[in-house]
């Protein structure tokens, strides 16, 4: 079948320049979503102050924890709607994208209801501090009011990356990120209104990216198009998505777990540890985005790939997104640490965070090439229609021992340090498990495809 424009042919031919064009219009993308709270930060640091950059930045790993779940889902749809449309399945292709967009609208209505009701609990029993919790609290309520357009718009993306476009995302993302850093100037420099400008305007940048992924998707020409009276839960497809989806949505939401625990011994060291670490976090967040775009496409490609009955192209696929994931941390994690304090000072006038943001990009961006590394064989495992594994890998050699760490080795040697040293321990011990898993699965796919027919 011909393929239209904007689609890549990923059952067919080399793969290194696929995987790249599919992965750096994503990557781009990510970089543009990471902006969205970048200018947040950015703005409210030298605008509002380090109490209010504190606020903002104290948010992110419970943000996370929140909607990590529904974002998971989009991983499976992505994963579902790519096997169908390798095995040439257009019916159940339409089935799946028509599923995928019911999940979003549910997902997104769920996760602002518990954001908007439930912040401030959430916030005090992470131990956030006096002088930031009503600031942060108030940010939360009205980002989480966008989450409707955020669902929507990571579902959408999600079946366009399904067929190999990733190039109209990026277009959406440039968009409403330009109108989310001119709101942003607007509400806090003009209007001074402080966290709740800066929300105010990513929310509305959110529902602008989601408005245009749907006409996109209502106006395609393939079995992707949308039709707003098909948009249902068919009973199938959300068996799939949920598969795949809901061990990647738990997987990234127990992460987050034990994110909001190293936040909040964070927040144990004050304000301006908490300000130093929200500004580092985020330059981190451009690195970890880079890698992810290439973890997006090993899921893809394999999947499409599992659905064509091609399994010797997994391990080219595999080679690929390696070379490349490990190129891209390199590179970013060392452009990140040596840029760090000039990168620093973007998002505050206060010196005295600088110190503190330096040693996170020090112990996180330096060794950061080891998650993507990680990341890749997971994207290859659920590729190939294996999602519990590596949750149940990641829950006991990230999680769990990250948890363990800060009740044990964090109390006995009590700075920001340890905290960060640990991510790069569990990111090692992930990967080589996670790489024996990959082995054994793909020899067992591959006997399974040569003996099945299509997986429809």
């Amino acid at each position: 079948m011909k393929k239209r424009k904007n689609e890549i042919d990923m059952c067919n031919g080399p793969l290194f320049g696929k995987v790249l064009l599919f992965s750096l219009p994503l990557m781009l993308s990510g970089i543009l979503q990471l902006l969205y709270n970048a200018a947040d930060v950015a703005v409210v640091g030298r605008f509002a102050g380090s109490e209010s950059l504190a606020a903002v930045g104290s948010t992110g790993a419970l943000i996370n924890l929140i909607i990590n779940l529904f974002i998971g889902l989009s991983v499976g749809a992505s994963v579902v709607v790519a096997r169908n449309l390798g095995a040439h399945n257009f019916s159940k292709v339409q089935d799946s994208v028509h599923t995928a967009v019911a999940i979003s609208l549910v997902a997104g209505v769920v996760t602002m209801l518990i954001g908007v009701s439930l912040s401030k609990v959430f916030l005090s029993l992470m131990d956030t501090p006096a002088d930031v919790i009503n600031l942060a609290t108030l940010y939360m309520r009205i980002y989480f009011i966008g989450m409707p357009g955020l669902m929507v718009y990571n579902f959408g993306a999600a079946v366009l990356r399904a067929m190999g476009d990733t190039m109209r995302p990026l277009f959406f993302l440039t968009i409403s990120g330009i109108i989310n850093v001119l709101l942003n100037l607007l509400f806090v420099c003009v209007f001074h209104m402080n966290v709740a400008g800066v929300a105010l305007a990513t929310i509305i940048s959110q529902y602008i990216s989601a408005i245009l992924v749907v006409i996109c998707l209502l106006k395609l020409e393939n079995s992707c198009r949308v039709n707003i009276k098909k948009i249902a839960f068919h009973k199938t497809e959300l068996s799939e998505m949920v598969k795949v989806g809901l061990p990647a949505g738990i997987q990234s939401s127990l992460f987050s777990v034990s994110n909001v625990l190293i936040q909040s011994s964070i927040n144990s060291f004050g304000s301006t540890v908490m300000a130093g670490n929200a500004a580092a976090g985020n330059i981190e967040g451009f690195t970890y985005t880079s890698m992810n775009s290439v973890y997006q496409a090993a899921i893809t490609f394999t999947s499409q790939n599992v659905g064509a009955k091609k399994p010797e192209r997994i391990s080219r696929v595999a080679a690929v997104s390696l070379i490349i994931v490990t190129a891209v941390g390199l590179m970013m994690g060392s452009l990140s640490y040596f840029g760090g304090e000039t990168l620093l000072r973007i998002y505050s006038t206060d010196a005295a965070i600088i110190p503190y943001g330096m040693t996170r990009l020090r112990y996180i961006c330096l060794p950061y090439f080891l998650c993507g590394v990680m990341e890749i064989f997971v994207g290859l495992l659920r590729g190939m229609n294996c999602s519990t594994i590596p949750m149940f890998v990641s829950i006991f050699g990230s999680c769990v021992f990250r948890i363990i760490w800060i009740y044990t080795v964090f109390r006995i040697y009590r700075s920001p340090e340890t905290l960060y040293i640990a991510y790069s321990i569990s990111w090692a011990l992930c990967a080589g498990v996670h790489f024996i898993c990959y082995l054994i699965i793909k020899k067992r796919l591959t006997k399974k495809l040569r003996t099945e027919p299509l997986l429809n």
